[in-house]
């Protein structure tokens, strides 16, 4: 070990090399973004078209079916979802893997190339699918009269934070805002005989400002400027209007005013409209706590300044106290677990030296780990955080097997230099086999597609640069330590003795290797309780991604189509008051976001917490469901899950909407009945009615009219335009123009007059209105029709009713007719597609495992003995999460993979050291014992020091305490079991696997080369 060597003689280099580590990990750590979640553009797009009032039918037909023909043709799209509501066409978009942005420059340049020459289209909106947000700090202002309260958010509080070097901009929403409106006397306007679209053009050219030409005066060039601005409600009624008579003012045909205008918020809080919504973003150079802290020291100067007052500025959410309650929960429980390492370190050792050796590798690796996270370009997140939490257990764990073989040799008298050259030198090959098993499991990752497993590989990386980092200084600052500042007792070593735990192993072990048939009896024990943990898969609860509690909650309300403001307005004050009931709600926010109203609810924190938060969940979303009775309610679901809406969703595809309807109806009353399934809808149920305008071409050629002259009375009609802008008290105001009594009854419009050479006839005389029910909203997948079922679960977990919905589909194929399909969809599918992805990387994973330990130990047989323990692994993870209750989720499955990593350590320390024995002549038996022996401390030392290090995470709390429980519960239970069963798996299974000996050494021969246990080392 001529590294070793040189590490030994070169420790000021070796010194010199940590405190480069500090600086540089110090570096990192100020360089280091904070965010509650890592920044992530994943594989899709998303396409959203604004089509005015256009209904459903002519949305599909003519923007959404040719769009979606053109972009399937994009090389690179691998599928496209789409939603043709009225008035707006909504596609996502999946791209193929790690093409993203490539792809998305040619959707955006066809959508934007096809949409400009269709008819109807208002706005085009197209952009990635990230994890990015535009703005990360919330308040309102509230609790006054509007007029002061916009007045403060305009004047003083938008240009006072945007001064902040860390505030990007302030966005408002919810201002006071007027406008000019000018309301026709239809009476009047056909008494003058007038035209109101030539009043409007009137009304134009009176609002106008131009340069009309130059002029030369004194060789200076002047222009010649026109202004007739209007600036006030006088200016307005004073313009002149031509009549066949002569001139009359506006006043005289129409009622000017300047009013509020009407649901300029989109915001509630606690059921009233009368806030400021302030939105407010960083700069990229920031962290999202600076931004926090700066922008709540500029409020508290604001309030200084006494400029808050008859109203209230409150903060509503700020990401960067999550950001920091996370930051700050995982912290303290790597700190909490890294004690607790060390002090099963000082029980195991009872040599403090030893100990300092092995804790100061703890901070030199995380700060490694912490530089190799900058030069990623990685930050600070709850999955990071996470990835670290999990990694400072098994941080120590390459120290300790050093450690301990180095400690080992010194009490058996070597010298300084050769104890650490040896010891080092012995284990070296497992420390590294050891290294990569775990990691390699981590190299099929990139096979979970979706954010999953974009985050799956943030997580990943984390971990194994962690490991990496901890080898490099195991290999290096423990051996440069343990020359000369480890120092062992050897007076006592005539009175070592063996502690009674390890003599009780001995017989055990000796016991089960004497003979194959008592090997072959052990493993056929362990196989039974393999087969009999499987029974209790079924009562663990399943999800996709656990939620993050913190006394929060994000909630997507699904309404019907087409809601007026009204509609909207009352839902929300019944939401306001459904959750003003509930204990522990202290407030809520509700959000108009069109067809989805996007709730935010706050609960009560610290001394004030009564109920625990699962509770609460649980009464908000029973309380809203409940008002799918009244109100125009499809469906309520969280927005902080990793699934993709409503948990149960069912696509139902086909061609003819009649159809597809009665297939709908049939399989949504058998979904009913599954116990659990609440809140069922479809996209289909609900629909419009639309009046169909059916000319009377007789009345109207008979009247001396034109088709285009009725259409234009209809549009009329419906008037309610804007025609321009004006300043009044320097405040931009829309001029509009509208009847005085608006048409809104298929009467009124039925009884319009339209001048004609006979005289006035109602319209009625020349038109007939239709009834026709129209979908509200059309989906495709890949320009194919469907239907999506949507239901939420209440009382079950989302495994349990996965497994009834998939029975249910597979029964009501029989049922589906020709053309028809029934397929899950949703958080349903997602979950499957999850399960099969990770099934298959748990098998390349095992096999990534299996060529590491091949290449290893040279052997092909030797890596089948230690992956033996795999199944044990998967038991003890069972027992756990079946008596904690912990959710099996992506969480607790990345703790699996990374399992058949961590418990490999121990059975390679063991065979490893049982092949060299056996090289140095000893029987298969006899090496199996002894390896036992002296291996038993580093097994047990490691396998405590992860456990310890986990435990602060699997009984975390607080918003990431959902994210950590699952996957350190898996860990601990599953690492815990394997590990005791290892120490008599491995031995059995070793012995079936080796082949009969020509010649048996005498006992006395087997026994004389055991190694004993120091008695000071530890009683067992």
């Amino acid at each position: 070990m001529n590294l070793i060597k040189f590490i030994v003689q070169r420790k000021i280099l070796v010194g010199l090399m940590v405190v480069l580590v500090f600086f540089v990990g110090s570096f990192a750590i100020m360089k280091l973004d904070k965010e509650l979640m890592p920044s992530i553009t994943f594989d899709g797009a998303y396409v959203n078209i604004d089509a005015g009032e256009m209904s459903a039918i002519e949305v599909e037909r003519n923007i959404t079916n040719p769009l979606e023909k053109q972009i399937l043709g994009i090389d690179g799209v691998e599928g496209v979802q789409s939603v043709s509501n009225i008035g707006v066409s909504s596609m996502n978009i999946t791209l193929a893997s790690g093409q993203g942005d490539a792809i998305f420059k040619d959707i955006e340049s066809l959508v934007l190339a096809s949409t400009s020459n269709m008819t109807g289209i208002k706005d085009v909106q197209t952009d990635q699918v990230s994890m990015d947000s535009s703005y990360e700090f919330f308040m309102d202002v509230s609790g006054g009269e509007m007029e002061e309260m916009t007045a403060f958010a305009k004047d003083i509080l938008e240009p006072r934070l945007e001064e902040l070097p860390e505030v990007r901009d302030v966005m408002l929403g919810g201002l006071l805002e007027h406008e000019m409106a000018v309301e026709f006397d239809r009476d009047e306007i056909s008494e003058r005989g007038l035209d109101v679209m030539q009043v409007m053009s009137v009304i134009q050219q009176a609002n106008s400002e131009a340069t009309l030409g130059e002029v030369q005066e004194n060789k200076d060039t002047a222009s010649v400027r026109w202004n007739t601005k209007l600036t006030s409600v006088d200016d307005v009624e004073s313009i002149k209007i031509p009549t066949a008579t002569g001139h009359i003012t506006l006043d005289e045909i129409a009622n000017v005013s300047l009013k509020p205008l009407e649901a300029s918020s989109f915001v509630w809080k606690d059921g009233s409209k009368d806030l400021v919504f302030v939105q407010i973003g960083r700069t990229s150079d920031v962290t999202q706590i600076e931004l926090a802290t700066a922008v709540r020291a500029e409020i508290e100067n604001i309030r200084d300044d006494g400029l808050v007052s008859n109203f209230e500025l409150n903060e509503m959410v700020a990401q960067a106290d999550y950001v920091e309650d996370a930051i700050n929960g995982v912290t303290s429980n790597i700190l909490i677990g890294a004690v607790i390492a060390v002090v099963i370190l000082l029980l195991f050792l009872r040599n403090v030296r030893a100990t300092i050796i092995v804790g100061l590798s703890i901070p030199t690796s995380v700060l490694l780990t912490f530089t190799a996270m900058w030069l990623f370009d990685y930050s600070f997140n709850m999955l990071s955080l996470i990835g670290l939490g999990l990694g400072i257990g098994m941080m120590v764990d390459s120290s300790i097997v050093i450690l301990e073989s180095i400690y080992r040799k010194k009490e058996q008298g070597l010298n300084n230099l050769q104890a650490v050259t040896q010891g080092t030198k012995e284990v070296a090959t497992a420390v590294i086999a050891s290294m990569l098993t775990t990691i390699v499991v981590f190299l099929p990752i990139g096979m979970i597609g979706g954010e999953v497993g974009q985050f799956m590989i943030i997580l990943s990386v984390i971990v194994a640069a962690t490991l990496i980092s901890s080898v490099i200084i195991s290999f290096s600052l423990i051996p440069a330590l343990s020359d000369k500042f480890l120092r062992v007792n050897n007076k006592k070593k005539k009175a070592q003795k063996q502690g009674k735990l390890v003599k009780g192993y001995n017989r055990i072990v000796s016991w089960v290797v004497r003979k194959k048939r008592y090997s072959l009896a052990v493993v056929g024990s362990f196989v039974l309780i393999f087969v009999g943990s499987m029974f209790f898969v079924t009562k663990i609860p399943m999800t996709i991604m656990p939620d993050v509690l913190n006394r929060y909650n994000e909630i997507l309300i699904d309404v019907e189509t087409g809601l007026t403001a009204n509609d909207k307005e009352d839902l929300a004050l019944r939401i306001n008051e459904e959750l003003s009931s509930i204990q522990d709600v202290t407030s809520n926010y509700v959000m108009d976001n069109g067809d989805v109203l996007y709730a935010v609810i706050n609960m009560t924190k610290g001394d004030d917490v009564t109920r625990d938060q699962d509770d609460v969940n649980e009464e908000v979303f029973r309380t809203l469901r409940d008002l799918q009775d009244e109100y125009p309610v499809d469906g309520v679901h969280s927005a902080m899950n990793g699934g993709g809406g409503s948990p149960v969703q069912i696509n139902i595809k086909g061609e003819d909407f009649t159809e597809l309807q009665n297939v709908t109806d049939s399989f949504t009353g058998k979904l009913s009945s599954i116990d659990g399934i609440v809140g069922i809808t479809n996209s289909m149920e609900r629909t419009s009615a639309e009046q169909i305008i059916e000319l009377n071409q007789a009345e109207i050629d008979e009247a001396g009219l034109s088709e285009l002259q009725i259409k234009q009375y209809v549009e009329q009609a419906f008037l309610n335009t804007p025609v321009g802008e004006m300043t009044v008290d320097d405040e931009n105001v829309p001029l509009s123009i509208r009847w005085d009594q608006q048409t809104v009854t298929k009467e009124d419009l039925l009884d319009i007059e339209v001048p004609t050479a006979q005289g006035l006839e109602p319209l009625s005389t020349f038109i007939e209105l239709t009834t026709v029910e129209t979908p509200n909203s059309i989906t495709h997948v890949d320009g194919e029709r469907y239907i999506s079922v949507s239901a939420d679960i209440e009382g079950k977990d989302l495994g349990t009713i996965n497994r009834e919905v998939q029975q249910l589909i597979n029964d009501f194929e029989s049922e589906t007719p020709q053309g028809y399909t029934v397929a899950a969809a949703g958080d349903i599918e997602q979950q499957q597609e999850l399960m099969q992805e990770m099934l298959i990387v748990l098998g390349l994973a095992i096999f990534l495992v299996y060529l590491v330990m091949a290449v290893q130990f040279n052997h092909l047989v030797h890596p089948i003995v230690v992956m033996s323990v795999i199944p044990m692994t998967i038991v003890g993870v069972i027992i756990g999460l079946f008596l904690t209750q912990q959710e099996l989720s992506m969480m607790s499955g990345m703790g699996i993979i990374m399992l058949i990593g961590i418990v490999l350590n121990n059975a390679i320390l063991l065979i490893d050291r049982t092949n060299q024995l056996r090289s140095k002549g000893l029987t298969v038996p006899a090496a199996l014992v002894q390896a036992g022996s002296d291996r038993i401390r580093p097994i047990f030392m490691t396998t405590l020091t992860t456990v310890g290090g986990m435990l602060p995470l699997a009984l975390a709390s607080g918003s990431a305490g959902n994210y950590q429980a699952p996957m350190a519960t898996a860990i601990i239970s599953g690492l815990l079991f394997a590990t005791f069963i290892t120490l008599l798996l491995i031995p059995a299974v070793y012995r079936l696997f080796s082949k009969k000996e020509k010649q048996q050494q005498p006992e006395e021969k087997k026994i004389e080369n055991i190694e004993q246990l120091p008695a000071k080392s530890i009683s067992l």
